[in-house]
């Protein structure tokens, strides 16, 4: 092969290469904005997922099944309760893990999400990290909001309520 080819020919395999792992990381992006489990799961079957990937004893408390949820309730919903279980097995020092999932109807329906672990419960001098913050960032966003502190029998409480809209399907 002549040596202008050559060098065209590393060309085309750098691009090759690059165009690759740019469409790698599309799909990431686009699967950190709604996670995929969440369109073949649903929100229940989602976290059941979580659950079971989680290095903790997880147990879900939640109704058989939720009416459709708009999107983005869906997916903060999610992330909160993602973003506690992990923080719950990085600090609490637990074993166990519970998630109650609840909707409560209405004048103003809201989802009703807590995580609870039977850790150390949080710091006497809590520091907001990233998933603190985005966790509230999250509920805050949709006009909820998400609260952790300790719970009422020790370990750590995420409590996050989110607002549904009012007057028929998402």
């Amino acid at each position: 092969m002549p040596a202008g080819l050559t060098e065209v020919a590393r060309w085309v395999a750098q691009l090759e290469d690059g165009i690759g792992a740019a469409v790698v990381d599309v799909r990431r992006i686009v699967d950190d904005l709604r996670p995929p489990a969440l369109d073949e799961l649903g929100l229940l079957g989602a976290l059941r997922q979580q659950a079971a990937a989680s290095p903790l004893h997880v147990s879900i408390d939640a109704p058989a099944e939720l009416a459709p949820l708009p999107a983005a309730v869906e997916v903060a919903a999610y992330r909160i309760v993602v973003e506690a279980l992990v923080n719950a097995a990085r600090h609490s020092r637990s074993e166990h893990a519970t998630v109650r999932v609840s909707v409560h109807d209405g004048p103003a329906p809201t989802l009703r999400l807590e995580v609870r672990d039977a850790g150390v419960g949080p710091s006497a001098t809590p520091r907001a990290g990233v998933g603190l913050l985005s966790m509230r960032k999250r509920a805050a966003e949709l006009g909820g909001v998400c609260e952790v502190g300790p719970g009422a029998d020790g370990g750590t409480l995420v409590r996050a309520v989110l607002p549904l809209p009012t007057g028929g399907a998402p």
